[in-house]
């Protein structure tokens, strides 16, 4: 089945649905939080009632965000039949089972992530997207719902996070296509960078302090890794979502090609962010362990102790880097 394919049968489900109920996924970033509401407020637009889900709390940074107060970290009861899961590669991204699903329900899954398991009824995954709000600028324009300021700004928002300010290699000319539509809305850049980008908190701050004096370089200069233990996140008082981003700072360093933060969530589990800069795939790293993303951008949870999993990843990081040097 081509895209138009997908697209023509999320656009016949969602013009039917009198009630949709849209899903983001856990440690909620600009991409997934800026397409749910862009796609939300569409289907408002064409008299639908919309409810919303996420998890977690939204990041203080992405409060701006038009509609971002509707946001529920309560499940909706009862569940609409119509459920749209965006920018997640599984149910457990937002931390549900099939059991938690009801068995007349369509599940429309909306996606760019290559390692996405299709858990959908309908899946529109295209992994050569650089956000997710690309496909739900398309989505949006197939619904035939005019874009306005509000939307806008959640799109763009979408798609320059994801895309790291179009600096990523996801990055394609029809990414900066798509964006300057947007900036025909009147968007103010100034505003939405200025809150994205420049309003950090003290705590995190403090937790970036924490990750680098336990910088590590191994391979040669090519593994660049910092760690987050609980009592790090205790010391800075920063929140778990505050080490979003951190996993960069270190990715910058000249010869690094690989960038791993390891943070500690609990007693017995370690989630791992992994980075590269241009060969790399660490997808196929975070599969190892049972997770998965991108190529450049992927990630993985461990229930070992912290320096347990710091060895592991460290060998399958190593073993990848020099598989990769000599072919």
């Amino acid at each position: 089945m081509t895209e138009n394919t997908f697209m023509e049968e999320f656009v016949d489900v969602l013009r039917k649905a009198p009630k949709v109920a849209l899903f983001s996924h856990i440690s909620p970033d600009g991409d997934c939080i800026g397409s749910m509401l862009a796609i939300g407020l569409a289907l408002q637009k064409m008299g639908k009632e919309v409810v919303y889900y996420n998890p977690n709390p939204i990041p203080g940074n992405l409060g701006f965000l038009p509609g971002s107060g509707c946001i529920s970290q309560i499940l909706p009861n009862p569940q609409p039949k119509t459920l749209l899961f965006v920018d997640c590669t599984d149910l457990g991204r937002v931390n549900l089972a099939k059991s938690d699903i009801q068995s007349n329900s369509t599940i429309l899954n909306l996606d760019h992530h290559i390692s996405n398991l299709n858990f959908g009824d309908i899946n529109w995954v295209d992994a050569g997207a650089s956000a997710v709000g690309e496909l739900a600028l398309n989505l949006i324009s197939q619904l035939g719902v005019e874009i306005d300021l509000d939307i806008a700004t959640n799109l763009y928002t979408a798609i320059v996070t994801d895309s790291g300010c179009f600096q990523y290699s996801n990055t394609t000319a029809q990414t900066h296509r798509l964006t300057a539509k947007l900036l025909d809305f009147g968007i103010d850049l100034a505003f939405i960078h200025h809150n994205i980008f420049d309003q950090k908190p003290i705590a995190q701050v403090k937790l970036l302090q924490c990750a680098l004096a336990g910088l590590e370089i191994h391979a040669d200069g090519q593994l660049a890794l910092i760690t987050l233990s609980l009592e790090d996140f205790h010391k800075s008082g920063a929140e778990q979502e505050l080490s979003d981003g951190l996993v960069n700072h270190v990715r910058s360093i000249a010869g690094v090609e690989s960038a791993v933060l390891l943070k500690e969530v609990g007693p017995l589990e370690v989630k791992v962010g992994l980075r590269s800069n241009l060969w790399l795939d660490v997808n196929k790293i975070a599969a190892q362990f049972g997770g998965g993303g991108h190529k450049r951008a992927a990630g993985c949870s461990l229930k070992i102790p912290l320096n347990e999993a710091k060895k592991s990843i460290i060998g399958a990081t190593e073993e990848a880097l020099r598989i990769g040097r000599h072919n």
